[in-house]
């Protein structure tokens, strides 16, 4: 059952790629994409390497959709779009109070940077992969737009206690959005 996470995420890019390219199913460009996927999914699992379960892509970031989204460049071929696991960010879309702002943080932190996503391959329903970004600097993206106070840990959807401490000590701080009175959570602003 371990071995199968990886190869329906491999199946998923597979098919991504066949869905962006317009690819048929003997397009030589999208069988050496596949392979390519494969060989790398493969070279990073290594026990010991990451938490059980998990994959590693290396890629840089193309674009900045918001606060909590961005495009993941993979082997330089794939654009995959990001979800950042653990955290909400407040909304661009109708002008909540920081929603510009968190996702210009975002883009401070990793836009045009070669990075590591960290996945278990799951999808949201939008199709998005969802991870946690590691920047070059080294620095986990997801839990840095917490500490400074541009996202909410998103607890329904995350049990990482180590994001509610951050949230917790920007709340404190009042950093970013906390400087409001009464900052509203995007899942209530939506």
């Amino acid at each position: 059952m371990t071995n199968l996470k990886p190869f329906l995420f491999s199946l998923f890019i597979i098919l991504s790629a066949c869905k962006r390219t317009g690819a048929e199913g003997n397009n030589p460009t999208q069988n050496s994409l596949g392979e390519k996927i494969i060989k790398s999914e493969t070279e990073n699992d290594h026990p010991g390497d990451l938490a059980s379960g998990k994959i590693s892509l290396k890629g840089e970031i193309i674009r900045i959709v918001d606060g909590d989204t961005a495009e993941l460049l993979y082997n330089g071929e794939l654009p995959l779009m990001i979800r950042f696991e653990h955290i909400d960010a407040p909304e661009k879309r109708g002008s909540q109070p920081y929603g510009n702002k968190a996702k210009t943080i975002l883009s401070d932190l990793c836009f045009g940077q070669e990075v590591t996503l960290i996945t278990d391959g799951e999808f949201d329903m939008g199709g998005r992969i969802i991870g946690e970004l590691i920047n070059e600097d080294g620095i986990n993206v997801n839990k840095e737009l917490v500490r400074l106070g541009y996202a909410w840990h998103f607890k329904k959807y995350s049990e990482d206690m180590s994001y509610d401490v951050l949230e917790k000590e920007a709340r404190k701080n009042r950093r970013g959005l906390w400087q409001d009175a009464n900052p509203i959570a995007p899942w209530d602003f939506r």
